[in-house]
This record gives C-alpha cells, sequence and structure tokens, in this order.
C-alpha cells in the first residue's frame, strides 16, 4: 500500500481519487485550502496553501505519491505553473512521484491536429484554462525535468455536470481525444479516480501524458 497526498483532494477529481485510494486500502492524505463539509472517513485533511513551502513540506513528508487535482480558477488563475514547478522540484529532491489531473483541451481531436481548444466547438469560457494546463504539460516535458510525473487527461465530456456511475472499465489513449461509437467522450468521476489509483499501483506511464474514456 502506499501514502498518497492528494492536493486539491476536495474538488471534483481531487475527491474521487481520493475515495478510489481510501476505498484500496492505501493511506491518503489531502491537503486543502479549507477544510472538508464531508471529509471522508479514513482520510487524513490537511489545511493549508499551495504555495506556503511548510505546508508543502508537510505533504509530501512520508508521501510516496503527490497527486496535484488542481484547476486553474479562482486564487489559481494565472498560478498553475508556478504550483506544479514547485511541486515538480519537491518531487525530484524527495524522490516522491507526481501525477497531475491534466486538461482534455491540449489532447489532439486527430492525428496531426488539431487541439480540441482549437475546434471551433471548444467553449471561449474555457479557452485560456486549457492553455495554461497546456503550459503545464509543456513544462514538464521539458528537458531539466527530474521527477518521475504522470499527467492525465479527461475526456472532454469530464466533470460533475456528468458525474456517471462507476463501471471498472475504461480505454486508454495518448495524445488523441478518446470518443466513442456515438462520438461521445466521457468518464464518471469514479472511474477516473480508479484509474489514477491504478496506475499507482501498476506505474506503466513514466513521464508522459495519457488520456483515458469510456
Amino acid at each position: 500500500m502506499a501514502n498518497i497526498t492528494v492536493i486539491g483532494g476536495t474538488g471534483y477529481a481531487g475527491r474521487h481519487i481520493t475515495a478510489a485510494a481510501s476505498r484500496r486500502g492505501h493511506t491518503v492524505t489531502v491537503l486543502t485550502r479549507t477544510a472538508p463539509s464531508a471529509p471522508l472517513d479514513g482520510v487524513s485533511y490537511l489545511q493549508g496553501d499551495v504555495f506556503d513551502d511548510v505546508v508543502l513540506a508537510q505533504a509530501f513528508h512520508g508521501a510516496d505519491v503527490v497527486i496535484a487535482a488542481l484547476s486553474p480558477r479562482g486564487e489559481l488563475t494565472g498560478r498553475m505553473l508556478a504550483a506544479v514547478t514547485a511541486l515538480e522540484r519537491l518531487s525530484a529532491s524527495t524522490h516522491t512521484r507526481l501525477g497531475v489531473v491534466g486538461g482534455a483541451g491540449s489532447l489532439f481531436v486527430a492525428p496531426g491536429g488539431p487541439t480540441l481548444s482549437g475546434t471551433e466547438e471548444f467553449p471561449d469560457e474555457f479557452k485560456a484554462e486549457a492553455a495554461e494546463m497546456h503550459v503545464v504539460l509543456d513544462y514538464l516535458r521539458g528537458e531539466n525535468i527530474d521527477a518521475d510525473w504522470f499527467y492525465i487527461s479527461p475526456p472532454a465530456g469530464f466533470g460533475d455536470f456528468a458525474v456517471g456511475e462507476y463501471t471498472g472499465t475504461w480505454r486508454v489513449g495518448d495524445e488523441i481525444l478518446l470518443v466513442d461509437e456515438d462520438g461521445q467522450s466521457t468518464i464518471s468521476g469514479a472511474d477516473f479516480g480508479e484509474v489514477f489509483i491504478t496506475e499507482i499501483e501498476t506505474p506503466e506511464h513514466h513521464n508522459q501524458r495519457f488520456t483515458v474514456a469510456y
């Protein structure tokens, strides 16, 4: 079993990852800015800011894997690269694996492009977020990165607007957006959480981005 810290573990993706990790017997700590309204049994909560060096050191202490389940919204708007840079450097220095909840916007809709965020159908209000998460991915793919990281892009239809149900099955892709025979690109919150814990228990993607969907 692993010691897993989920940064942003009370958000949509983060709480599903936390629930999956706890359900599968791992020791889980959540770093969150505000106390959860419905804490999960068996999960430890650490309240603080991702930009607080002391709090981050606590979050990494004893962890085998740290997961960044953060979104470039609110106080993190325009600050995601700074946050992930700090996490990557701590991961490298502590030999802790780093997992990142990425965005779907940087996935290609077909070999050779365009990216999902570059299509006419992609909502304008989410383009800045997609661009910011793409910058994070480019940073992790840089030459001077020492951490063992993985970055999982969800499908296009992922979020609390489409929670879905647990199935225990999904498909894995690389740089191309996955869609089903009806043109839908979805996965439930519960299954997305299971994807992260499966990658932790059986590592297959080192310094790679991958995607999942039904």
